[in-house]
């Protein structure tokens, strides 16, 4: 089994494929990617049994056949080398791999790539086309709220609501919660849904292609994203995701409107005064001045902005954790955001002004209790 590629399209795929393969796998042969050759056609594979990607490339070969590589070894060799067709010679009989360049020649010990765990095939699926870009999107702006919290495995990622050809994508991880919707940019004719893990999707925003038509399919076990010749494969949470209407008040008369970047600079300073383990800032409401206020009384810190706004509602005294506010209106977009609330110890919808045609998305934060 032999093949020539060229050095730099080879190491951009495999920089691909990397990113589904641990540091630490359970099985010492996922510690390589799997090459399969077949009729000058390179098929590489790298998975940690719960997450595979592969992907293919042209190359001049002879002989089909099959061989795991170390993917450190391999990564590090072709990143140490300028771009340069190189040639791969891989023995049939012990899977040593011999690679040759213009510096000289390389060898490593490969494995049976018969050996390598079978990646699961897409059998019995639903299928739904979403634009590149509308996932690129949903992705960016509910990753974040995900929860680390493994004894809630349903929170560590993200839920995907499958309504005909409208698409839902909550994440929550108990303290914020976001809902992003998407349609008329979707194509399907199923209504369902399924929890997509964190890594999954990690691996994926870098990679989709914003024009492309991203075909999402799934069964009960497994979800396959599929896009030119990529494909990604992972294993669905089984967990109930919580119902996330419930927790979303639908009476709020108290709303706040301001400039979104002046709100997020302005809680950035105050935070710096904030105590560290709550990161609790003070929102004080009037009709047309909003307070923001923090303190840290171990430190005897103490701050005070006033920014002007517009505010519909009885004058009120609300207080959240500064972070997540911060990193809410870093996802938004546009030039104004709303903060809608009911009261000091309910949830606060932060929505844009503006919402792009087709899409909707919803911001949910806890308040801090008051020190």
């Amino acid at each position: 089994m032999k093949f020539s590629v060229s050095s730099a399209d080879l190491l951009k795929q495999l920089l691909l494929v990397n990113g589904a393969i641990n540091n630490n796998p359970v099985l010492p042969i996922l510690e390589g990617f799997l090459f399969t050759l077949t009729a000058n056609r390179l098929h590489i594979a790298g998975s940690d049994l719960d997450t595979s990607i592969t992907t293919s490339l042209d190359v001049q070969s002879s002989g089909d056949g099959a061989v795991a590589i170390p993917a450190k070894t391999l990564l590090d060799t072709l990143k140490a080398l300028p771009e340069q067709p190189i040639t791969f010679d891989i023995d049939n009989d012990n899977f040593a791999v011999s690679i040759t360049s213009a510096y000289g020649n390389y060898k490593l010990a490969g494995e049976n790539g018969s050996d390598y765990p079978q990646i699961p095939a897409s059998e019995g699926v639903d299928t739904v086309k979403i634009v590149g870009a509308t996932l690129q999107q949903a992705i960016a702006k509910t990753l974040f709220a995900t929860s680390s919290d493994e004894l809630r495995p349903a929170m560590t990622g993200v839920f995907f609501q499958v309504d005909f050809n409208k698409v839902t994508f909550v994440a929550t991880d108990a303290h914020k919660l976001v809902r992003y919707t998407a349609e008329g940019e979707v194509e399907s004719e199923v209504n369902t849904s399924f929890i997509v893990p964190k890594k999954a999707l990690n691996l994926l925003k870098g990679t989709i292609p914003a024009s492309a038509s991203i075909s999402v399919s799934f069964n009960k076990a497994n979800a396959f994203f599929e896009f030119g010749d990529v494909r990604l494969v992972c294993r669905l949470i089984d967990a109930r995701y919580p119902d996330y209407n419930a927790v979303i008040p639908t009476e709020n008369p108290n709303v706040l409107t301001l400039a979104r970047t002046t709100f997020q600079s302005s809680l950035k300073r105050i935070n710096i005064y904030a105590n560290k383990t709550t990161n609790q800032v003070v929102l004080s409401l009037t009709a047309d001045v909003l307070t923001l206020s923090a303190q840290d009384l171990d430190f005897a810190n103490e701050a005070k902005e006033n920014l002007n706004c517009s505010f519909d509602g009885e004058p009120m005294q609300i207080a959240f954790n500064a972070k997540f506010l911060i990193e809410m209106l870093g996802v938004l977009e546009g030039d104004e955001i709303r903060l809608e609330m009911s009261s000091p110890t309910r949830a606060g919808i932060l929505r844009p002004i503006d919402q792009v045609e087709g899409e909707d998305i919803l911001m949910l934060v806890m308040p801090v209790m008051f020190n």
